[in-house]
């Protein structure tokens, strides 16, 4: 087994995995909300992006494009029904609503899409480039690229930026924020708008490395768990260092060990971490 190969494979897994739960990132950490359909999201813009390339022959960037514009579009939808819900901070209801959605999305999509698995070949895909012995594609560079440029930006506007800010206040009292004058539905709107964006983009840049199934999604909401928690809730930075730790982990462990068991190891490692550092890898001290 090369070990070189495999912490390169790391690399990458851990760029996806912190791209798939950025959305999350924001949602749960800034806006204290939650999505259990955060996975079928997913799904749901990786057929979306196959069904643009494959199927309406757009260019690729065309179809993330259309992609992300569904994400959108279901975002909005989403919180758009659940507004009062959202309002009125019933977490309890937001997960039941949120679950089921999950599973209608996963339903439409066999419909729509047939229970056969797509593969998405896209022009990056198909280049093939070593790198000190290690091979990669050119789709697996995309994907750290675009993370990192994705990341850099996130972090400036939630942590430095009127919109992190105004974000945050809503979180902490939605009825003191209004209030003062801010328009807290269209925060819950536009937050939830930047989930869809943000899985959808994700989907498009990380399922050509794997088959498109109705089923994929479940595995995408616990890594993104896994993640958003591990770095430590709402902290941007530590989300990245979260996804991009786990996927070197899950690639060493499953090369080395077996990969039929990474997902408990990485959840024996949440637990461990959470033990000794109860806020996550962001905060000093376990402290936040």
């Amino acid at each position: 087994m090369n070990l070189l190969q495999q912490i390169v494979n790391g690399v990458i897994l851990g760029h996806a995995y912190a791209l798939i739960a950025i959305g999350w990132t924001v949602l749960l950490g800034v806006a204290r909300l939650v999505n259990f359909g955060h996975g079928q999201m997913y799904m749901l813009g990786a057929f979306v992006t196959w069904w643009a390339f494959a199927r309406l022959g757009l260019p690729y960037p065309a179809a993330i494009l259309v992609a992300i514009g569904g994400g959108i579009a279901v975002g909005l939808a989403v919180q758009a029904v659940m507004m009062r819900l959202t309002l009125e901070q019933n977490l309890v209801s937001i997960m039941i609503i949120t679950l089921g959605f999950g599973h209608v999305l996963r339903g439409a999509a066999a419909l729509v899409f047939g229970a056969q698995p797509q593969v998405l070949e896209t022009p990056p895909s198909l280049i093939d480039l070593e790198i000190a012995g290690a091979w990669v594609t050119a789709q697996d560079l995309l994907i750290v690229a675009v993370a990192i440029v994705v990341f850099a930006l996130l972090r400036l506007v939630v942590e430095g930026g009127r919109v992190g800010r105004t974000a945050r206040m809503v979180a902490e009292d939605p009825k003191l924020a209004e209030l003062a004058g801010i328009d807290v539905r269209r925060v819950y709107l536009g937050v939830f708008a930047f989930e869809g964006a943000a899985v959808a983009l994700a989907a498009a840049l990380v399922a050509p490395r794997t088959p498109i199934l109705t089923a994929i999604g479940f595995e995408e909401v616990i890594v993104t768990f896994v993640v958003v928690v591990l770095g430590g809730i709402g902290s941007v930075t530590g989300s990245y260092l979260a996804g991009l730790g786990l996927g070197l982990f899950n690639a060493l462990f499953g090369g080395f060990v077996s990969p039929a068991y990474t997902t408990a190891a990485s959840f024996a490692v949440l637990t461990a971490v959470l033990v000794l550092r109860p806020g996550g890898l962001a905060t000093r001290g376990g402290g936040r």
